[in-house]
């Protein structure tokens, strides 16, 4: 779901909490590969982000992983999520303006970004999330 905030009332998204997708869903890092592709696949997700047990981050994976574990010819079945994924993730802060969450993914060249709380994940904005925000601000999909 995309929550809407006293800036996105007015049309305007403002922070990265306007536009974040909700509920977020996450894999664990002893996850197989073949789980967390099975589940992207069916829900849509081109990556998400890996979170322990106490519910820290700890990675994010997304399909280019996965391209380059079968590309290693590594079997999806065998292969955990904690030997694929990108360990060193970049975040924003839920307060973190729009316009800097789209400077760090140009930069970063990287597709999504955790949205933290309190050292908690609570959403994850993307590309899309973005540009959907530009092309009609009033559009909210409801979960």
């Amino acid at each position: 779901m995309l929550h809407e905030s006293p800036g996105a009332s007015r049309g305007l998204a403002t922070t990265a909490r306007d536009i974040m997708n909700t509920p977020v869903v996450a894999a664990s890092p002893n996850a197989t590969a073949r789980e967390v592709a099975t589940y992207m696949l069916l829900g849509g997700f081109s990556g998400m982000p890996v979170m322990a047990k106490d519910g820290s981050i700890v990675g994010v994976v997304t399909e280019l992983d996965l391209l380059r574990c079968l590309r290693r010819g590594d079997s999806l079945e065998t292969t955990h999520i904690r030997d694929i994924m990108t360990r060193d993730v970049i975040s924003v802060e839920a307060s973190t303006p729009v316009e800097e969450v789209m400077r760090i993914l140009d930069v970063e060249r990287i597709q999504r970004v955790p949205v933290m709380e309190d050292g908690r994940v609570i959403g994850v904005v993307s590309r899309p999330e973005i540009v959907r925000s530009a092309v009609n601000p009033q559009l909210m999909r409801v979960v």
